[in-house]
């Protein structure tokens, strides 16, 4: 076939994007850009993004999900006080809240009006960071090339965390002043007071930190439900398998941990070592019975005890 014959382009992400296309003829324009829902390939044309997310994407874009049910769901439980009947409805509605985003989200994304996106493959770190790879030909004028090398994974969370604080602000203000008699008026509302502080936080770690994330998400899940498994445990004062079944609530604590555990592990195993991990989830309650197993040496009891008191 036919293609215009133009100058190498310069910079790792500019590319040239296709004007015309008649039978066998192509012609491309000048060295620049690539438009939204395309990346360079590597003859530096610009291609539209239609693979399907891999498995490990999907797991990538859960992650971010979870972030803000999983902070709405701590805040509720550390403002609502042990004797408040409200909480179980405003964790219901949190997962309510995540879930509607997320679903519209997928809507609003390109192909519209399906459960289901487009993207361009990951292929390396720089691909999260365009904007550092612009090329000065000349040392004075730079060529501005920056774009989505990795859409949608980098503007769909901005996208799912808009409609997570939307919704949020539609429905929690209503529910929370209908059913949250046990709490004083100053405290009804911290829960949401707490989001509008930990969306923007949350918006900035993934505008400068998403692909960074993106690589090192499966080792942050596995540490931190590790950590707070046992602050939780120990702040419990959980030192045997009856303290822990006396209750409905650590139960689901532990059980929550658990999927955590094994989120992490199918993160880092990836698609392509997956069958032969498998037999690793049969670790994820090693974590717990360990520490079990090891509470009577240590005494969490004791030592939060001679905390409280000073010693």
């Amino acid at each position: 076939k036919a293609v215009d014959i133009q100058p190498a382009c310069l910079g790792l992400y500019c590319g040239k994007t296709l004007l015309f296309k008649n039978g066998s003829t192509e012609i491309y324009g000048e060295c620049g850009v690539c438009p939204r829902g395309q990346r360079t390939n590597a003859q530096k044309y610009c291609q539209p993004c239609t693979e399907s997310p891999e498995l490990y994407d999907w797991l990538y874009l859960g992650f971010m999900a979870m972030l803000p049910l999983v902070l709405h769901w701590f805040f509720i439980e550390w403002y609502s006080g042990k004797k408040s009947s409200s909480a179980l409805f405003q964790h219901i509605t949190a997962l309510f809240e995540c879930s509607v985003a997320a679903v519209i989200t997928l809507l609003v994304s390109d192909p519209v009006g399906v459960l289901y996106i487009r993207s361009c493959r990951v292929l390396m770190l720089s691909d999260w960071y365009t904007m550092l790879y612009n090329p000065s030909p000349d040392y004075v004028t730079t060529v501005h090339c920056t774009h989505e090398a990795v859409y949608p994974l980098y503007t769909i969370v901005f996208i799912y965390y808009a409609f997570c604080l939307v919704l949020m602000m539609l429905l929690r203000p209503l529910l929370v002043k209908k059913i949250a008699c046990g709490l004083g008026k100053s405290d009804r509302f911290k829960s949401i007071y707490a989001a509008l502080y930990f969306f923007p936080i949350l918006t900035v770690l993934q505008a400068v930190g998403g692909g960074l994330l993106y690589y090192a998400f499966p080792y942050i899940i596995l540490v931190l439900s590790l950590v707070t498994l046992a602050v939780y445990m120990s702040a419990s004062e959980i030192e045997n398998c009856y303290d822990l079944l006396v209750r409905k609530k650590r139960l689901i604590v532990l059980f929550s941990h658990w999927l955590l555990h094994a989120y992490g592990i199918i993160s880092i195993s990836r698609v392509g070592k997956l069958e032969q991990d498998l037999p690793l989830l049969a670790l994820v309650p090693t974590p717990a019975l360990f520490y079990l197993f090891t509470a009577k040496f240590t005494e969490p009891s004791r030592i939060l005890s001679e905390g409280a008191n000073g010693h």
